[in-house]
């Protein structure tokens, strides 16, 4: 029997694959060009989908309840405290949908990684980049569309001396792809080194005996804590896509 290599088991269950090991089940050979983390965006597309439009049911003779309350909870949140507040009532109400698809793609990615079922897509740095392209697609060709030539006005800060301009330019300049990595690494990071925080708990566990049995209780607080996590990074990722947006279509702020 192979001694059991726990920097081998970590890395197994938080990068990407061909296969897909759900719990109790033979591993499931994913076809090409499919892999794992594609699969799970996949599945999460369908799931809300399903969501937003079997299980939402908007009616506007009455208020609404249950569960599509909860989600009009958010919906409102995002819209009224996010994108209205940073890009103005016309352009928030504009791009509501897009900061909503933001937010709920990357929760339920970020959830769906707690999932023994499932894996965690937003632990993928090529997911969290593409995530992070589209701000920066909205930032720079949104702002062209908005303000046309007005759009250099925001690597320019106002009421700078002229001489200044030569440094400040270039650094806001590169500011904006600094600001799009940001985004990239801050959710990827994030994930990843949670997921690898309860799989090293665990994995000491089997490398280390019985002996080591209470990390199962630290285990289970970082998932608690992987919980607020998640929903704590995909409002930061939402927020930040927002105000860099708004720094954009906006620049006289």
């Amino acid at each position: 029997m192979s001694a059991f290599n726990l920097d081998e088991y970590i890395m197994h269950h938080v990068l990407n694959s061909r296969e897909w090991h759900p719990p109790f089940v033979c591993a499931i050979h994913l076809p090409p060009p499919v892999s794992l983390h594609g699969l799970m965006l996949v599945l999460d597309a369908i799931f809300l989908i399903i969501i937003f439009c079997l299980v939402y049911q908007k009616d506007h003779r009455q208020a609404p309840t249950g569960f599509t309350n909860l989600l009009e909870i958010f919906v409102v949140f995002i819209r009224d405290e996010i994108a209205i507040r940073f890009l103005g009532a016309k352009d928030g109400r504009r791009l509501t949908p897009l900061f909503c698809t933001f937010f709920f793609l990357i929760l339920t990615l970020n959830l769906m990684g707690l999932i023994p079922l499932f894996a965690t897509a937003t632990a993928n740095i090529n997911v969290t980049g593409a995530l992070a392209f589209i701000t920066f697609c909205f930032m720079i060709l949104g702002g062209i569309y908005k303000n046309r030539f007005g759009f250099f006005k925001a690597f320019v800060p106002s009421g700078v001396p002229w001489p200044i301009l030569f440094i400040v330019v270039p650094i806001e300049f590169v500011g904006v792809f600094i600001k799009s990595f940001a985004l990239m690494i801050r959710l990827f990071a994030n994930m990843l080194a949670g997921h690898i925080a309860i799989f090293s708990l665990l994995g000491l566990i089997v490398v280390m005996g019985l002996k080591f049995l209470p990390m199962i209780i630290l285990a289970l607080f970082i998932f608690l804590l992987e919980v607020f996590v998640s929903f704590l990074q995909a409002y930061i990722f939402t927020l930040l896509s927002a105000i860099f947006m708004g720094q954009m279509y906006h620049p006289e702020h």
